[in-house]
């Protein structure tokens, strides 16, 4: 059995061995460490990463949080691929609905305190989904944001004691984009509706401007949701 020294040594090695390699084969090296200890999240604003794993192991679990507050576009987006895709979708919800937190907490707690609540509906619903698995991948890309200008495309998630696998890291927006088209793949519809990046619809407006994140927690200083830190 792999020691997390181990696997935290094979995640490095990986880093370097996997640099500059096609998003196919990182996915293709993953799922063949991990087999079914690897799942796949997304966030339904695109589906590239569905796309990439189900070519590589048709089936695989992919996990989505429905925190309660998503764009009725982000629920369509997600019922669309449990129809359209070869996937296992999972759908992974917080422990108290959106009225039982505000029972507890006060009204609009993303309003007061968005890291407190995404810390609720998003960070720790995610930990418990993953307590199975031994690796995850993500669609996290450096040209997000400058706080993700240096994602490796496989590293050692030390919080959540997984193997962490981002296989499009490196792709910019135009290699996205591209990707999508020549795969005619789905995108959630407030891509074309001005909306850059998608998260929960209280916490997110249009941006404007060449930060795609901009219209995330806008007016604030929080970039991020926790899940990635």
């Amino acid at each position: 059995m792999s020691t997390t020294f181990d696997l935290s040594q094979l995640a490095a090695q990986a880093s370097r061995d996997l640099e500059g390699a096609p998003a196919l084969e990182i996915m293709r090296w993953a799922y063949a460490e991990f087999g079914s200890g690897l799942v796949v999240t997304s966030s339904m604003v695109d589906t590239v990463m569905i796309h990439l794993a189900e070519q590589v192991a048709p089936g695989i679990d992919v996990i989505f949080l429905d925190t309660g507050y998503h764009f009725v576009e982000t629920i369509g987006t997600r019922d669309a691929v449990a129809l359209v895709h070869n996937v296992n979708l999972i759908n992974v919800t917080p422990e108290q609905t959106v009225a039982e937190q505000d029972a507890t907490w006060g009204k609009d707690l993303f309003a007061r305190n968005p890291d407190q609540c995404c810390a609720l509906r998003k960070v720790a619903p995610l930990g418990a989904a993953l307590r199975p698995y031994s690796a995850w991948a993500t669609g996290l890309r450096r040209a997000d944001s400058k706080a993700r200008a240096k994602t490796p495309v496989v590293s050692w998630d030390a919080k959540r004691q997984l193997v962490k696998v981002a296989p499009i890291a490196t792709w910019s927006d135009e290699e996205l984009m591209a990707y999508i088209a020549e795969h005619n793949l789905m995108l959630n519809p407030l891509l074309e509706d001005g909306y850059a990046s998608v998260g929960c619809e209280p916490c997110t407006v249009r941006a404007s401007g060449s930060d795609a994140r901009a219209g995330r927690w806008a007016g604030l200083a929080k970039t991020e949701c926790g899940i990635h830190l």
